[in-house]
Protein backbone atom coordinates (compact mmCIF):
# COMPACT_ATOMS: atom_id res chain seq x y z
CA UNK A 1 0.00 0.00 0.00
CA UNK A 2 1.48 3.44 -0.87
CA UNK A 3 0.79 6.63 0.62
CA UNK A 4 -0.56 9.54 -1.01
CA UNK A 5 2.03 11.15 0.84
CA UNK A 6 4.50 8.93 -0.84
CA UNK A 7 3.35 10.87 -4.80
CA UNK A 8 4.06 14.00 -3.73
CA UNK A 9 8.17 14.24 -5.01
CA UNK A 10 10.13 15.03 -2.16
CA UNK A 11 12.13 17.98 -3.90
CA UNK A 12 14.08 20.48 -2.01
CA UNK A 13 11.78 21.98 0.78
CA UNK A 14 8.20 21.71 -0.38
CA UNK A 15 5.68 23.63 1.96
CA UNK A 16 2.48 22.48 2.80
CA UNK A 17 -0.53 25.16 1.27
CA UNK A 18 -2.85 24.57 3.91
CA UNK A 19 -3.34 22.17 7.50
CA UNK A 20 -6.67 21.05 9.18
CA UNK A 21 -6.94 18.72 11.95
CA UNK A 22 -7.95 15.43 11.74
CA UNK A 23 -11.59 14.41 12.64
CA UNK A 24 -11.81 10.66 12.47
CA UNK A 25 -9.26 7.51 12.43
CA UNK A 26 -8.35 6.24 9.05
CA UNK A 27 -4.78 4.38 8.23
CA UNK A 28 -3.76 8.26 6.49
CA UNK A 29 -3.70 9.79 9.90
CA UNK A 30 -2.25 6.69 11.74
CA UNK A 31 0.83 7.00 10.08
CA UNK A 32 0.70 10.95 10.74
CA UNK A 33 0.31 10.39 14.34
CA UNK A 34 3.64 8.39 13.98
CA UNK A 35 5.09 10.96 12.11
CA UNK A 36 4.34 13.80 14.22
CA UNK A 37 5.02 12.01 17.40
CA UNK A 38 8.63 11.81 16.33
CA UNK A 39 8.57 15.29 16.13
CA UNK A 40 7.74 15.31 12.16
CA UNK A 41 5.34 17.16 10.14
CA UNK A 42 4.82 14.00 7.80
CA UNK A 43 6.46 11.72 5.27
CA UNK A 44 7.62 14.54 3.13
CA UNK A 45 9.28 16.08 5.79
CA UNK A 46 10.72 13.44 7.83
CA UNK A 47 12.47 12.37 4.12
CA UNK A 48 13.90 15.71 3.44
CA UNK A 49 15.56 15.87 7.34
CA UNK A 50 16.77 12.32 7.49
CA UNK A 51 17.55 12.07 3.76
CA UNK A 52 15.69 7.97 3.22
CA UNK A 53 13.80 7.18 0.17
CA UNK A 54 11.79 5.01 2.20
CA UNK A 55 10.38 4.48 5.31
CA UNK A 56 10.01 1.40 7.25
CA UNK A 57 6.27 -0.49 7.42
CA UNK A 58 5.25 -3.20 8.35
CA UNK A 59 3.58 -5.65 5.52
CA UNK A 60 0.45 -6.74 7.02
CA UNK A 61 -0.97 -3.05 7.79
CA UNK A 62 1.16 -0.43 5.94
CA UNK A 63 1.67 1.67 8.96
CA UNK A 64 5.15 3.09 9.94
CA UNK A 65 7.25 0.53 11.55
CA UNK A 66 10.15 2.16 13.01
CA UNK A 67 11.17 6.26 12.83
CA UNK A 68 14.82 8.15 13.64
CA UNK A 69 14.07 11.39 15.12
CA UNK A 70 15.93 14.29 14.97
CA UNK A 71 18.23 13.40 18.01
CA UNK A 72 18.93 10.44 16.44
CA UNK A 73 17.00 7.47 18.98
CA UNK A 74 14.50 5.94 17.27
CA UNK A 75 10.83 5.16 17.41
CA UNK A 76 9.17 1.97 17.18
CA UNK A 77 5.61 1.36 15.92
CA UNK A 78 3.36 -1.89 16.88
CA UNK A 79 1.27 -3.19 13.80
CA UNK A 80 -1.82 -2.34 15.59
CA UNK A 81 -3.16 0.77 15.72
CA UNK A 82 -1.76 3.45 17.98
CA UNK A 83 -3.79 6.67 17.53
CA UNK A 84 -6.86 6.43 20.40
CA UNK A 85 -9.83 7.50 19.30
CA UNK A 86 -9.22 10.50 21.85
CA UNK A 87 -6.09 11.55 19.96
CA UNK A 88 -7.19 11.82 16.63
CA UNK A 89 -8.27 15.18 16.73
CA UNK A 90 -4.83 16.20 17.85
CA UNK A 91 -3.17 14.59 14.37
CA UNK A 92 -2.64 17.70 11.61
CA UNK A 93 -3.39 17.08 8.13
CA UNK A 94 -0.92 19.04 5.82
CA UNK A 95 -2.01 19.60 2.40
CA UNK A 96 0.67 20.18 -0.41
Amino acid sequence: KVSEVSEVMTKADIKPKSIHRAKIWSDDVENLYRFQQAGYRDEVEYKQVKQVDKVECWPETGFVKKLQRRDNTFYYYNRQRECEDKDVHKVKVYVY
